[in-house]
């Protein structure tokens, strides 16, 4: 078979896809899907198309409607058309985006999509952007500037002497904070049991009287880490309290904003993330709010130095870096990757500014719109201020009881299992919730009130059954 009629065959068969997830079936689980593919190690190849049709077969079944309008179980985006076909031009590309000599077409697309990303955001216009593969290796990348950073004050140098010696790191960070954060920190040789934890109020901010308690009693090389957009209720912590207590312990202060950094983007939301500009560094993804395909996230750094210090890896086979010029590799942890500034470059240029805010406005009224009509129904209880896309949902009673635990965990599983949509669990001050977030680009009002319908059935059910 031809290479042009094989990735025809494979974009047809995507095209297909995508034309029917908007009512496509629940995913078969895992179990089901493993005996589908099971087979003993192939001893002879098979033609290309077979194989490319027999992949398609096997998957199918076992695809949750990650790209459709009632996708609702995780804060990702849908992976949006534009942004998929310059992902494929990517993939044929082939090209190995490490520096800007071997890929001078990638380098040129990342630097200016780097520049646009700090325009959206407002943040430092100097700043330097790492495309990484998403929010937990941006807050490694970021953290690993900081770590440099706050250690070059005390006068050790961790990029040529690691950490044996090193002076200890004082690390701030909130309860509530994302797991991605903790495991940069442990990969980091920083710990995820040894930091300065800040007690939250119940939306999970920082308290304020807290964090400036914390900070003042730090000396020597610190760090302080705070969120915009907490991920089960999407509260952004008081970032002008942290940064003026970060400033007078001499902190580096980190923002973890995987999906809340985008309400900068939006007339509507900027306010929720206001000061935030005043970090040293921001980690966020491209495959939340701005749409990409997966492998995108973004590390941003103020002090482009520190950036660089923490990422660079030299060999003398490896292009030099004239004065002026931008070497991806410098900002990523990575030498051999996919050239990630294509996909963003071609979702900033096809939403532009005004589409990427109208985009965040609409998903933050459909998720007050959800919450609505959700705490219509008898025996359902939303615990968050819906302040930007994210929705908790608890069924049975509010308070911490295993009763209304059961009946969350029941109903979580009917919902599940009728498909019309999907949204998972989780453990919410000590309680087992529903959380829903709303952030596809397809989701329209009546996918909302579809959504609402279905999980209002699976309560009644339960109700009933109980």
């Amino acid at each position: 078979m031809d290479t042009q009629s094989l990735l025809q065959q494979a974009a047809r068969l995507a095209a297909e896809y995508r034309a029917g997830v908007n009512d496509s079936a629940a995913a078969l689980p895992y179990a089901a899907m493993r005996d589908a593919f099971d087979s003993p190690t192939p001893e002879r190849g098979a033609p290309a198309g077979e194989i490319i049709d027999d992949l398609a077969r096997r998957s199918t079944p076992g695809l949750r409607a990650m790209a459709g309008p009632r996708f609702f179980g995780w804060v990702i985006g849908a992976s949006h058309p534009v942004g998929v076909a310059a992902d494929w031009l990517t993939s044929a590309w082939g090209q190995n985006a490490g520096n800007h000599e071997a890929a001078p077409a990638a380098a040129a697309a990342e630097t200016v999509a780097a520049k646009w990303l700090l325009d959206l955001l407002d943040l430092p216009r100097d700043a330097s952007v790492g495309f990484v593969t998403g929010a937990t290796i941006a807050n490694f990348v970021c953290l690993a500037a900081a770590r440099g950073a706050v250690l070059r004050q005390a006068g050790w140098n961790v990029e040529a002497n690691g950490l044996f010696g090193a002076p200890p790191i004082n690390v701030v960070i909130g309860d509530d904070a994302h797991t991605s954060v903790f495991s940069a920190l442990q990969f980091l040789g920083l710990g995820h049991d040894r930091l300065l934890r800040i007690p939250t109020d119940v939306q999970g901010r920082i308290v304020p009287d807290d964090v400036v308690r914390i900070l003042a009693g730090c000396s020597g090389p610190t760090i302080a880490i705070a969120q915009a957009g907490q991920l089960n209720t999407g509260a952004f912590d008081p970032i002008e309290t942290v940064v003026a207590a970060a400033r007078q312990a001499g902190a580096w202060v980190h923002i973890d904003g995987a999906f809340g950094l985008w309400a900068r983007a939006c007339p509507e939301t900027a306010h929720l993330a206001a000061g935030f500009e005043a970090a040293d560094s921001w980690a966020t993804d491209g495959h939340k709010w701005l749409q990409t395909p997966y492998d995108c996230g973004y590390a941003v750094v103020r002090d482009a130095e520190a950036h660089r210090s923490a990422m660079t890896i030299a060999a003398s086979y490896l292009p030099p870096v004239a004065e002026g010029d931008r070497d991806p590799s410098h900002y990523v942890p990575e030498l051999s990757r996919r050239a990630r500034g294509f996909a963003t470059w071609a979702m900033i240029r096809h939403l532009g500014r005004d589409g990427i805010a109208a985009m965040v406005a609409e998903h933050c009224r459909l998720a007050r719109v959800l919450a609505d009509h959700l705490a219509r129904e008898p025996g359902v209880h939303v615990l968050n201020d819906v302040v930007l896309n994210q929705v908790l949902v608890r069924f049975g009673g509010r308070d911490a009881d295993e009763l209304a635990d059961q009946a969350t965990l029941q109903t979580i599983r009917l919902v599940q299992a009728d498909g019309t949509c999907f949204a998972g669990g989780a453990r919410w001050r000590g309680r087992w919730v529903l959380r829903l977030s709303v952030i596809s680009a397809p989701t329209t009002e009546a996918d909302i009130v579809r959504t609402s319908d279905a999980i209002s059935t699976a309560w009644r059910a339960v109700r009933g059954a109980n």
